[in-house]
């Protein structure tokens, strides 16, 4: 009846806020709002992609082409091998990510205005942590760290490097493709992306790998929103770090983007990533088959070898069986392609 009648009100400060400051449930909600963005959207992102890599690591296996470094050919690898690489790149990601959740759950709730607690029930934030465990299931857990915990970004800038690192893991593959299927006939010319859009307004016929460079603006942006953070994590002095919306926004904005780039790119360009004959084709050609000759003629006669192909435009088989004494059989098994994509099994020195 007293609250009827208007002789009891609800008081900001005395009871909404009771046992609450600002400098305690801002970086909680900045902690816990990145780390239900990291669990829902950004890793079963990465993890659908990284399948899909998988998948088409299987897929590309029995396909042998010309490695390169420093964008010169090198030694002969499988398209699948490439691809694995790729696959391994983004399941590390989620493992570097996954623990950054849990450590974002642990919150500063509890610590009130710097971190000592005063005017708070000392049972208040473990059962709000509970209860908000309970609606996000999430294990959040009051620090046992308050001061930390109010006065650095540090947790914060862990997690926004750990997404900035996934997201250089996706540029790596995203450019590697654009190169892989650079052409169609003055390029690489090895792998096909799916076509999404007409690619000019003036060339007709042009298609761009537009997927993959939408995910690569994507990446400048995270790179971006990492440096806020880091930039933000600086402005920690004494009991508060005053700096916490412009470094939740940040991350939370690199966390979502990301995710949403990555299914796209997952579902509208590496699901239909087809292979051309072309690398195949040019592994014959390839000057780097003179290293499969090493471990028999040693490296000062493969390293001729090659450059008298180079000279003459011949295979190093052409010129390895008129200048390096070794019979067909030998030819045979030291520039088999698929003998040079793993380990020597032992019969030969690995030179």
């Amino acid at each position: 009846s007293e609250l009827i009648a208007g002789d009891v009100r609800v008081h900001a400060n005395d009871h909404v806020n009771m046992a609450q400051s600002s400098n305690d449930v801002i970086p909680t909600v900045t902690h816990l709002t990145a780390a239900v963005a990291l669990q829902d959207a950004l890793l079963p992102a990465l993890e659908e992609a990284s399948k899909t890599l998988r998948a088409k690591s299987k897929e590309f296996w029995p396909i042998i082409k010309t490695g390169r470094t420093h964008l010169q050919d090198a030694t002969p690898v499988r398209l699948g091998q490439e691809f694995a690489g790729y696959a391994d790149q983004l399941e590390l990601a989620v493992e570097r990510l996954r623990p950054h959740v849990a450590a974002l759950c642990e919150v500063a709730l509890g610590g009130t205005a710097v971190g000592t607690g005063v005017n708070a029930h000392e049972r208040f934030a473990a059962a709000v942590c509970e209860r908000l465990a309970e609606e996000l299931g999430l294990p959040v857990r009051e620090t046992k760290r308050h001061f930390q915990a109010q006065s650095t970004l540090d947790t914060l800038l862990a997690a926004s490097g750990a997404v900035r690192s996934a997201a250089v893991s996706l540029q790596k593959i995203a450019n590697d493709l654009r190169w892989l299927a650079s052409g169609p006939r003055a390029g690489l010319g090895e792998l096909v992306l799916p076509e999404v859009q007409p690619g000019s307004s003036i060339m007709p016929g042009k298609v761009n790998p537009v997927i993959a460079e939408s995910l690569v603006q994507v990446v400048c942006q995270v790179i971006g929103n990492d440096a806020a953070v880091a930039a933000a994590a600086q402005g920690g002095y004494l009991e508060l770090n005053t700096y916490w919306p412009v470094a939740g926004y940040n991350l939370h904005q690199a966390v979502v983007l990301l995710a949403s780039a990555t299914k796209n790119f997952d579902g509208q360009c590496l699901a239909g990533i087809t292979a051309t004959s072309t690398g195949p084709e040019s592994v014959e050609r390839g000057l780097m088959m003179a290293t499969g000759l090493t471990p028999a003629i040693g490296y000062d006669k493969a390293t001729a070898i090659a450059k008298e192909a180079a000279a003459k435009g011949l295979t190093v088989r052409e010129v390895a069986k008129s200048t390096s004494g070794l019979t067909d059989e030998q030819l045979d098994v030291l520039l088999d392609p698929e003998r040079m994509t793993a380990p020597s099994s032992g019969d030969q020195p690995s030179g």
